[in-house]
């Protein structure tokens, strides 16, 4: 496992003895550089939710869960000669340390230096040109869930294949369908650069022109989609020490983040998630809202709900989907709601965040 992986595997064994739980260890928290004021969860009692004490240095890492909630990467666009809308981007595989916990560091290799790497987005229709380069010290590539060339594939043994240490590959593809969809690497051991962090998601707008009215909701190019909030949400894991099993859960890397960092949203304006399960070493992970309930289209691939009304899904490695919710009925007046996973082993290893509803 070498030092490094040493290092990791020890701060892990450590993880258990920084969650705070009841009685005294709430006090530790609150003490530790949360700042709990009125309004905010309770600590009393049970001592309110399990948390790790502390936070992570963002700043450090140059990786913010809030930030990369709400940003979405449309690359460099341009017209090719047919009058198609061509989009480049460029992606560099990287080694990082990165902090999953307080005190908690991964040897992690990233797109572009964060887990998960940036979110691509596009319109259906649009020619798509991303520039891999691989500057990690292992064989990467890069594997979109779309409709493409199996010569842009990016499966070991596959067209070019893996893309060894120092190259550059450029992949080149349609934009369709349109959805919620994943890219990773596809590189042997595929467990082992998956768990590693190379993943992101891609999103492709509906054309209306093609789709029909309803799509104008889910383009931000249409006045109809201007009243959706949108979120961005990667449920995902780390095994630090290595033995197959995972130690940390999360959604978007850092576990608990948006406990100590609740998503602010508008009750007045309806919210839309794209939500992605890439986790490793478990079957399934799961969503599940307290107090409200949400339509879900999975992969996003219709304009109509595949599951209406619910408070729980589940997600097999690779599944992922749209949620759409609102907090604008009388039932639901300003505080904070909890979502996590329905496993409460991942809830109190740091899959578990609430909304701010203001």
């Amino acid at each position: 496992m070498g030092a490094g992986g040493a290092a990791v595997a020890g701060a892990a064994a450590s993880l258990p003895l920084l969650l705070a739980r009841t009685g005294a260890a709430s006090d530790a928290t609150s003490s530790a550089g949360m700042t709990m004021q009125e309004g905010d969860l309770p600590m009393e009692g049970h001592g309110g939710p399990s948390m790790t004490v502390g936070d992570v240095d963002t700043a450090r890492m140059r990786y913010d869960p809030s930030v990369y909630l709400r940003t979405f990467d449309y690359g460099e666009p341009s017209a090719m000669a047919d009058g198609t809308t061509l989009r480049e981007w460029t992606i560099v595989a990287l080694d990082k340390e990165i902090e999953i916990a307080p005190g908690v560091f991964f040897p992690a290799w990233t797109y572009n230096g964060q887990v998960p790497g940036p979110t691509l987005r596009c319109n259906e229709g649009d020619r798509l040109r991303i520039t891999f380069l691989n500057n990690g010290s292992h064989p990467h590539t890069m594997h979109f869930h779309g409709m493409h060339s199996t010569t842009m594939d990016g499966v070991t043994g596959i067209g070019r294949g893996e893309i060894q240490p120092g190259e550059v590959f450029v992949y080149d593809m349609p934009a369709r369908p349109f959805g919620v969809h994943l890219y990773h690497c596809h590189a042997s051991p595929i467990k082992r650069h998956i768990h590693k962090g190379l993943y992101g998601m891609f999103i492709v707008n509906p054309d209306p022109t093609r789709r029909g009215d309803l799509a104008k909701r889910r383009h931000p190019d249409h006045a109809e989609s201007g009243e959706w909030q949108e979120l961005v949400m990667m449920m995902n894991a780390f095994d630090t020490n290595f033995d197959g099993a995972n130690e940390v859960y999360a959604a978007n890397s850092v576990a608990f983040h948006y406990m100590k960092h609740p998503i602010e949203i508008d009750r007045t304006r309806p919210v839309r998630i794209y939500l992605g399960n890439i986790t490793e070493f478990d079957p399934i992970n799961s969503f599940h809202l307290h107090a409200n309930f949400f339509d879900y289209y999975d992969t996003g691939t219709q304009l109509e709900p595949t599951l209406k009304t619910v408070d729980t899904i589940m997600q097999a490695q690779g599944q992922r989907g749209i949620l759409e919710l609102r907090f604008d009925d009388p039932d639901h007046e300003p505080g904070l709601y909890m979502f996590h996973a329905h496993v409460s082993e991942f809830t109190e290893l740091g899959w578990m965040s609430v909304f701010d509803v203001r």
